[in-house]
């Protein structure tokens, strides 16, 4: 691989930044000073470090964000703010996309990567991972057997559609308003807000907290976001046969 494109794709800069970057003298290849942006590399093998800082190879990049309320997820969109929006100081932009969606309303964990492989076996319904939601809705949910949906799912009269089985685990209750986890395995549009629908029950709050056994880091406030660990790589990717 070049050394102009090692760079470009660990996020250093555009091809002409990097270029420049690396003619002015402080880019090294095994301690040697290396001022041809052309040079070729292994990057599995040969150590490159940019003022005395190596430079660790990462074939993709993997961020855990927080969507807030008020963001689409989308690259570009004319009327509203975008998840990619959240992104626009890191370098690496334009490699990275947010795996499948939420809703502009809906908070929570959101998968952001460059590694087109893991989202669409994220997305694809033959892997059947899980996405849970802290879901709060109007009224008192007690009076619901929620076990059936576990075996048979629900038939959705108004989309006329019956959902895969679901589960609800429910956490508080009142006549005013319930607190419940909902786990699905697929990802229809407003899917959770048309099962609570045909159940009668409005959501007044949805935030997705994990993804197959990737869960949301609370210390991330809404908008923030982190990189994933190795562990929490190697563990998202085994989920889906990777």
């Amino acid at each position: 691989m070049r050394l102009d494109r090692f760079l470009v794709n660990q996020g250093f800069g555009s091809r002409k930044e990097v270029q420049k970057l690396i003619k002015s003298g402080v880019v090294k290849v095994n301690e040697e000073v290396i001022d041809d942006p052309s040079y070729h590399i292994d990057p599995n093998k040969d150590i490159v470090n940019i003022d005395g800082e190596e430079i660790e190879y990462k074939e993709n990049f993997y961020f855990m964000l927080n969507k807030p309320k008020g963001y689409i997820t989308a690259a570009y969109d004319e009327k509203y703010p975008t998840v990619m929006d959240l992104f626009s100081s890191e370098p690496m932009i334009d490699k990275l996309f947010p795996i499948g969606r939420l809703d502009i309303d809906t908070e929570g964990l959101l998968i952001i990567t460059s590694d087109g492989q893991l989202a669409h076996r994220i997305t694809h319904p033959k892997w059947n991972i899980e996405k849970e939601y802290f879901v709060i809705v109007d009224g008192d949910v007690s009076d619901i057997d929620f076990s059936r949906y576990e075996k048979e799912g629900i038939y959705l009269k108004k989309e006329k559609y019956k959902t895969k089985p679901f589960k609800v685990e429910v956490l508080k209750t009142s006549p005013e308003e319930s607190e419940i986890l909902i786990t699905i395995t697929e990802g229809k549009y407003h899917i959770i807000k048309n099962i609570m629908s045909e159940l009668k029950h409005e959501v007044l709050y949805l935030k997705r907290v994990r993804i197959g056994p990737l869960r949301l880091d609370e210390d991330l406030a809404p908008g923030e976001y982190r990189e994933l660990t190795k562990e929490e790589i190697d563990m998202i990717k085994r989920s889906v046969k990777m």
